[in-house]
């Protein structure tokens, strides 16, 4: 006769239903007690009937990270590898499986498909894979999920975790002002996702709190289209005299660099530059990048942990979780002013 849960009970001595609560991910638990039993469940060699336990229960003991695979930047983006390596990570500490699924905007989408026939109990998604439609679906069968990164639909009924775009902007911008530079330009790939939005817009208001610096404002952004950025970057300082960048990344903030260097302008002193995302290239440029770090480990484990929360109908205190930023000062930036 195979292990029960009777047999791993008597060997930690707890009660059976202290050894389901384990199996079944249950968050009561002390740490101390889950790994005695799980322990145990290693020693005897015992191996839940996840089926039986997932009929019982009614519960998959699975959640599910929507992506777009018609998207290839999707898995060569580092930043959102890290946030579903903390995903996977709360997951399993919490005794759930997960599960990364392709969208579509199709009626019979793989989504769609989860949540009626419940082979989920809770889906993560992010920001660009929201629309009304699926948030109609979710909502009026009463799913649990939650959003990775601020989604442009505003709904009363959404949980979403982000990174504090705004303040870290605004936080970066007044660190060029401190250290002397006047014409501060913010460089993109693309404005009008709401991430971008939200640094503009502390780029900005840190800029409305300096005399003199919000007329010389400017904006600039290139698609993937680089060499349309060195064009832009040449002119902001030819003609405009820019005399610092705010990049969105580090790919931009590379491509600043090489423009700066090909025209010999000196870093920091004629020319400083902050970058988005210190992870991974940033401290090794030359000059080192002072960055706005964005911790997208961070992002992904906050959004699994308020996601399990929903799905054991815990209490949820904040719809709306935003994550402070950290500013790393390094040379690209150091001009010499107040700091």
């Amino acid at each position: 006769m195979g292990v029960t849960i009777k047999d791993i009970a008597k060997r930690v001595g707890v009660s059976p239903s202290t050894v389901s609560r384990v199996i079944n991910g249950n968050t009561v638990i002390s740490d101390e007690t889950r790994k005695k039993i799980q322990e145990a469940m290693a020693e005897l060699n015992y191996h839940p009937n996840s089926r039986a336990r997932n009929f019982a229960t009614g519960s998959t003991n699975t959640i599910a990270l929507v992506i777009d695979a018609e998207d290839e930047n999707t898995f060569s983006n580092t930043f959102f590898n890290r946030s579903v390596y903390a995903i996977e990570k709360a997951a399993q500490s919490n005794g759930y499986n997960l599960l990364i699924t392709n969208d579509t905007d199709d009626a019979g989408s793989s989504i769609s498909e989860l949540v009626y026939e419940k082979k989920v109990d809770g889906l993560i998604l992010p920001s660009s894979r929201v629309r009304s439609g699926l948030l109609e679906l979710l909502n009026q069968e009463g799913f649990p999920y939650v959003v990775l990164g601020e989604p442009d639909i505003c709904s009363d009924n959404l949980d979403w975790v982000d990174v504090n775009n705004f303040e870290g902007s605004k936080n970066a911008v007044t660190h060029l002002l401190d250290q002397g530079y006047k014409r501060i330009v913010f460089a993109a790939e693309d404005t009008k996702t709401v991430f971008s939005k939200k640094r503009i817009e502390g780029y900005y208001s840190a800029l409305d709190e300096e005399k003199g610096c919000r007329e010389k404002a400017e904006v600039i952004s290139c698609g993937e289209n680089y060499s349309l950025l060195c064009e832009k970057i040449e002119d902001a300082i030819e003609k405009q005299g820019a005399d610092a960048f705010l990049c969105s990344n580090n790919v931009i903030a590379y491509h600043v660099m090489k423009t700066l260097k090909n025209h010999n302008y000196s870093m920091p002193s004629q020319v400083g530059i902050v970058t988005f995302d210190n992870y991974p290239f940033a401290e090794y440029m030359d000059p080192p990048l002072s960055a706005v770090d964005v911790d997208t480990y961070l992002l992904g484990e906050k959004a699994a942990s308020l996601l399990i929360k929903k799905i054991n109908k815990e209490e949820v205190e904040k719809r709306a979780v935003l994550i402070d930023t950290e500013f790393i000062f390094r040379d690209s930036s150091k001009r010499g002013g107040l700091e």
